[in-house]
């Protein structure tokens, strides 16, 4: 049995009955999380020392377009409708001219990218498979980079409808997810019911359920969300506690009721939705019904690809909105969330909308080894006074220093481990430069 002991960090567990620790130590033993606790008292493992660093949960996406790592950046000042839009030319125009390598290629750089930001379990939502081997060489990306992913097996958005993929998705559910001892799950990411027509939306819904799988599923976006689709699904007995619903921007209040009375979760992207035309980001909507978000970069065409820009803008957000509600004379406003607050929504709430709160989301012993160590001895955050304040509002990507998956170091002292970056950026630019071909696309100029 393998043991490592991260020794003499603040330990942030998220873990409300084990709580935190100023100096404490967290023991792995092969993949789980065996003890948490100050000066433990452990002779026979392998110490990381942690001093100057905060030791807690990676953080937890719940929602991104892998695939889109090529893609990175391509489209800052692209909004989500319209002629020039992000659905016209990501997905209508350059999404038809992916390859299996290129699927390959996005998922690659784009998983590792996310555990270099100290995301150690992302949702894989992967809506550009025209073809089984398209399916196999996104799979293929996640196991090779090493991060916990779900992997939500999404249907093309451009072409023709092709009538096997509910047989190439089982296909993928019996070839690649018969054991639940991986670092991979299984989710079926529809269309949705704005976007497909209600028999449509119950085959796929029943489709994942056959297979045991969760179901993860834009709803709100945008002008698509203003016509109670999801309300419709949800009086037809579609919702329930195994949905993570995206955005949720421009729903009805009846409908965000519906989420919160069958049990479901939800996924906010708030830098996305604020800059790209989505509708006014719905935290409080869902706070005020007893709903925590989880948080997620969805599409790096655009924006970040990092967990602390998502924990700024949401934090931001919530209190601009409530403070302008005070300053208008409101009388019963809402509190002004925490960085506790945040920061749970960032890691446990993420496990849960996944589907994987019993395995990561804390520091909790018998949980799975997925930990993180940010660095305080830097100039962005030093000195550091509240330890969670500083991760949630001060810090960024280049304070991780180390990242733990299932007990595997896959981030050491500032360092990718076991990557090849020149065979990456390769990869990426070769991608990159096929994909921008073969659709006529034109980067944009300086």
């Amino acid at each position: 049995m393998s043991k490592i002991l991260i020794r003499g960090g603040t330990v942030v567990t998220v873990d409300p009955t084990l709580g935190n620790f100023r100096t404490g130590d967290v023991l792995i033993e092969d993949t789980r999380i065996a003890a948490v606790g100050p000066q433990l008292e452990v002779t026979d493992a392998e110490v990381v020392d942690a001093t100057g660093m905060v030791v807690m949960p990676g953080f937890i996406d719940t929602h991104r377009h892998l695939w889109e790592g090529i893609l990175r950046n391509i489209g800052t000042d692209v909004p989500l409708e319209g002629d020039t839009s992000y659905l016209a030319f990501v997905l209508g125009t350059l999404a038809p001219a992916y390859r299996p390598a290129d699927i390959y290629a996005g998922n690659l750089v784009s998983a590792l990218g996310a555990i270099n930001a100290g995301i150690t379990t992302v949702l894989d939502w992967s809506h550009n498979l025209t073809s089984p081997e398209h399916a196999d060489a996104a799979i293929s990306a996640l196991r090779e980079s090493g991060i916990r992913s779900v992997f939500a097996y999404g249907f093309p958005w451009h072409g023709e409808w092709d009538p096997e993929q509910p047989a190439w998705f089982t296909r993928v559910a019996n070839e690649h997810f018969n054991s639940d001892d991986q670092l991979l799950t299984l989710a079926l990411a529809p269309h949705g019911p704005e976007f497909t027509p209600p028999e449509v939306t119950k085959a796929h819904w029943d489709l994942a359920r056959e297979v045991g799988a969760r179901i993860t599923v834009h709803v709100g976006v945008g002008s698509f969300g203003k016509h109670d689709k999801l309300g419709e699904a949800g009086r037809a007995g579609l919702l329930g506690p195994d949905t993570t619903y995206i955005h949720c921007t421009t729903l009805n209040d009846d409908e965000v009721q519906m989420i919160v009375d069958t049990g479901g979760t939800i996924s906010l992207a708030v830098p996305v939705e604020m800059l790209m035309g989505h509708g006014m980001v719905p935290t409080q909507r869902f706070l005020d019904r007893g709903l925590a978000p989880s948080l997620s970069v969805d599409v790096e065409t655009n924006v970040p690809a990092d967990m602390f820009t998502q924990m700024q803008s949401a934090m931001a957000l919530q209190h601009a909105l409530v403070f302008d509600r005070q300053l208008a004379g409101e009388e019963a406003v809402p509190d002004a969330v925490t960085t506790r607050d945040v920061l749970r929504w960032a890691t446990l709430e993420g496990a849960r909308a996944n589907g994987l709160e019993h395995r990561t989301g804390s520091l909790s012993v018998g949980k799975q080894a997925d930990v993180i160590l940010l660095r305080t001895d830097l100039i962005n955050v030093l000195p550091v006074n509240d330890p969670i304040g500083a991760v949630v509002m001060g810090m960024d990507t280049s304070n991780v220093d180390s990242v733990f998956v299932a007990g595997q170091p896959r981030k050491r002292h500032g360092q990718l481990l076991d990557v090849d970056l020149t065979r990456v950026t390769a990869l990426a630019e070769a991608s990159r430069d096929h994909v921008v071909s073969a659709s006529g696309f034109q980067l944009p100029s300086l």
